[in-house]
């Protein structure tokens, strides 16, 4: 197992990364908002990629990192029902598109773990 500095600092960049992506190319996160979510799909697109930027953030600097890895376990809980929408959405696409779409539902227990992992390795 990587050293928990290094481990936060994954977990950050794949945050900030995935964050700033929302803002850099929208419209694919736009298609995934759940149609029960109030307002224009961009308004939630752009709020979660604050969101991940923020939490990434946190995770990164080790004075917020327990309170940011708990965050981030929240985060990708919550954006659970964005990758359902999208797999039964993308019933129909090609193979390799539609498989990772069915990929990432399960995708999302590691991440909480990880997440969890980080925040439990954080000096207090």
């Amino acid at each position: 197992m990587p050293h928990p500095d290094r481990t936060a600092r994954r977990l950050a960049a794949l945050l900030i990364g995935a964050g700033a992506l929302h803002f850099a190319r929208p419209e694919p996160f736009d298609t995934i908002v759940p149609r029960s979510l109030p307002g224009p799909p961009r308004r939630w697109t752009h709020l979660s990629g604050a969101a991940e930027l923020a939490v990434g953030a946190a995770v990164a600097h080790p004075r917020t990192r327990r309170l940011g890895g708990y965050a981030a376990a929240a985060l990708f809980a919550a954006v659970f029902p964005a990758n359902v929408r999208m797999a039964r959405d993308w019933r129909d696409r090609p193979a390799p598109l539609r498989y990772g779409a069915y990929a990432r539902l399960p995708l999302q227990a590691p991440l909480i773990l990880w997440a969890l992992h980080v925040a439990h390795h954080a000096e207090r």
